[in-house]
């Protein structure tokens, strides 16, 4: 039997995850999704894949589940005296799940195991409450993170991270630098501190700054109400319409994937992944200072990696994530082992915008490793 299609009945008869409760449970006829219809899209997309794919969830000792996602080169059979590769492990961003890897596994899973899994509380792995301080709600994301890896019996990693699975990647590997062989940051988010107000900052300085109208009553207003929900609180509120707006407002995630579905299919799985009971958004709302900044910046930390540990850094060289942060990593850490590449016409999805260059540079990566 061809693994994609083994795989796709595999998820599809894998129970619901069974939504906790929340403000949105009462009206569930208000949102059109539910974890069924999620893997039913992202069993559209993994059948695109070529490799052997052994797709499932990894239970967690707290009961909670990692949906999980390995393959290897279909058919490899490798001499007994060769050493096995290191594996790769490929941690998403915000929102995202392991279907937006998909210009990208069999690629990357050619010479060595690859490892992709639903972050704790996104896509489809268990949506746990989350604390709302910082460091705690980080703890959380990390452990859930080491408890997989024990769970898989994994020694050590070549570990990739984009956006907030980045800065989520490097805070492990802070806290458990044995397990990870090297760290591959993506478009990393949580790296830098927010910068300080023109107005503050020439004070600070001692010159004079033109001060800015004062913002009126009602946007301060609006803008304190919405600081009061998760980030993508919008498109569960948008109900029925929801769909819709994923479409309209990031049409460029069917643009990446056009090539491989001429439908919405990755659009709707954006949806799916994002409509259901906010829990790892929650977490990631307790970290983050705005959406663009963290409130534990990692260059304040990046310096307890150990210098023997390798890092990459790939930048989208039009993304809106600054790669000066990696040139301040590169700083911090005295060049040891430290190196920032951009990568050309690629936007903050670096790995679908420019799949077959970060494949080449990811795998060149992989093989300096063994």
């Amino acid at each position: 039997m061809d693994p994609a299609t083994a795989t796709t009945t595999d998820l599809m008869q894998n129970e619901c995850e069974t939504e906790s409760s929340s403000i949105w449970s009462w009206w569930p006829s208000w949102r059109p999704t539910s974890m069924s219809l999620l893997k039913t899209t992202e069993s559209k997309i993994l059948a695109c894949i070529q490799n052997d794919l052994w797709a499932r969830f990894v239970t967690l000792p707290n009961q909670d589940r990692i949906w999980t996602l390995s393959l290897s080169k279909k058919a490899a059979r490798k001499p007994a005296e060769q050493a096995p590769k290191t594996p790769l492990v490929m941690v998403h961003g915000f929102g995202g799940g392991v279907g937006l890897w998909i210009r990208n596994m069999d690629a990357l899973s050619r010479s060595r195991p690859l490892y992709a899994f639903d972050l704790l509380g996104f896509g489809r792995s268990s949506r746990p409450p989350f604390p709302s301080d910082a460091a705690k709600a980080e703890e959380q994301f990390v452990e859930s993170i080491e408890q997989w890896r024990q769970s898989l019996g994994l020694e050590n990693m070549i570990l990739l991270g984009h956006s907030l699975g980045g800065y989520l990647a490097t805070s492990y590997a802070i806290q458990y630098p044995s397990r990870v062989s090297h760290l591959i940051l993506v478009d990393p988010w949580g790296f830098p501190e927010r910068p300080q107000t023109q107005t503050q900052e020439g004070q600070d300085q001692g010159t004079e700054v033109v001060k800015r109208p004062p913002l009126p009553r009602w946007v301060k207003a609006i803008a304190a109400v919405v600081s009061l929900f998760n980030p993508l609180a919008v498109i569960r509120a948008a109900g029925p319409l929801g769909p819709g707006l994923v479409n309209r407002f990031r049409p460029d995630f069917k643009r990446k994937f056009e090539d491989l579905f001429e439908d919405d299919t990755m659009t709707q799985y954006i949806y799916h992944c994002n409509a259901q009971t906010p829990s790892g958004e929650v977490g990631f709302r307790a970290m983050a200072e705005s959406l663009g900044w963290a409130k534990r910046p990692m260059l304040q930390r990046v310096h307890q990696l150990p210098p023997s540990m390798p890092l990459t850094m790939l930048y989208g060289a039009r993304s809106w994530v600054e790669s000066s942060s990696g040139d301040s990593v590169v700083q911090i850490r005295n060049q040891t082992l430290t190196r920032v590449i951009l990568i050309d016409d690629a936007s903050h999805h670096v790995y679908a915008d420019q799949p077959e260059e970060f494949n080449r540079v990811v795998e060149k990566i992989c093989n300096s490793v063994n």
